[in-house]
């Protein structure tokens, strides 16, 4: 898929989540495969633009091009400056924040609050285009709720702001994250416009990747939750929709190197003491399902020190024989780590 000038290496992108599409994380996913990757949420009042969460959210230092910002807020005049500033600090692709279903966004009418008023999603994407040279991309929900379902017509303003992407949470503001991705939506404002449509919600597989695609006929997939603790997800789904076969899952030998490398990054970008605090999550994510690793989880979670942290998960994934290659799972992971 093409943005603006940019090519994407494959049609697949990192979801922006707050908390996790960190630079390190959206680093380790395009190395997995991962196409672009979005980075977490920045708002758009300039009074936090200097402070030390904002600094590092909209750090790319090092980033494998394009550099993509998301930034959320709820008045025209202020999203457009807010895209100018990320553009002056390196955003290669702005994308605009109207799919975030938190309560603390959409009470101060941003994110996917936004989709109540469509007077104001054209004021909004209007302004941001008009700002800024780079390509400018979009983020939405299927509507407010599901008496309010209004992609098509949010879609088509988009298109015609001059919006040069769209992607689509198959779900409704009011649904959060529960129930079914109405994929028939994505495939009905795939069907109203011309520019790429992402489809994202629920794709939790190769096979669930290449359905999806199907049924709606989109340019590309967004993959969030899934991604979490399982970065190779997009090298997997990357390669069975090239040939159709399916990749081994990594090794534990793998899967030790991996998560090694990442809580160096995180510690490298964060320092060690706030580093340490991140890493808890990813740890987790990454362990989630293995025999053990609720016990691991527990003492990991007490433990302080960089260097405690990370003789842990050595030690946990040096319990596993490495003439056993693959980790085992218990039972209930199946649904644990498609979540």
């Amino acid at each position: 898929m093409r943005i603006g000038p940019y090519q994407l290496t494959t049609n697949l992108i990192v979801a922006p989540m707050a908390g996790v599409t960190d630079r390190p994380f959206r680093m380790l996913c395009k190395s997995m495969g991962a196409g672009l990757a979005v980075s977490e949420m920045v708002s758009s009042n300039s009074l936090l633009w200097g402070s030390e969460k904002t600094l590092r959210r909209a750090n790319h230092e090092g980033e494998v091009e394009p550099k993509a910002i998301q930034i959320a807020g709820a008045d025209p005049k202020m999203m457009a400056e807010a895209a100018r500033y990320n553009v002056d600090q390196g955003a290669q692709i702005i994308d605009i924040n109207m799919g975030c279903p938190a309560k603390k966004i959409c009470n101060v009418m941003a994110g996917s609050a936004l989709l109540q008023n469509e007077p104001l999603v054209k004021a909004i994407v209007e302004a941001v285009v008009a700002a800024v040279k780079v390509p400018v991309t979009l983020k939405i929900r299927t509507g407010w709720d599901k008496s309010h379902r209004n992609a098509i017509a949010v879609a088509k303003i988009a298109e015609q702001a001059g919006i040069q992407s769209l992607a689509i949470h198959g779900r409704t503001r009011a649904c959060g994250y529960t129930g079914e991705a109405e994929y028939e939506t994505i495939a009905a404002v795939k069907d109203a416009i011309g520019i790429p449509v992402v489809a994202n919600g629920d794709i939790t597989s190769p096979e669930k990747a290449k359905y999806v695609l199907e049924q709606t006929q989109a340019d590309a997939l967004m993959i969030g939750r899934a991604a979490q603790g399982r970065p190779w997800i997009f090298r997997e789904i990357d390669h069975y929709l090239k040939t159709g076969s399916k990749l081994p899952p990594p090794s534990v030998i793998e899967i030790k190197t991996v998560l090694l490398a990442h809580l160096v990054d995180l510690y490298q970008f964060y320092g060690d003491e706030a580093g340490v605090r991140v890493a808890r999550k990813h740890i987790s994510w990454y362990t989630k399902g293995l025999v053990g690793s609720a016990q691991f989880r527990h003492h990991m979670n007490q433990l302080t020190e960089l260097d405690m942290q990370q003789q842990a998960v050595m030690d946990f994934f040096d319990q596993y024989s490495e003439q056993s290659e693959r980790l085992r799972y218990t039972e209930e992971d199946s649904e644990g780590i498609a979540a």
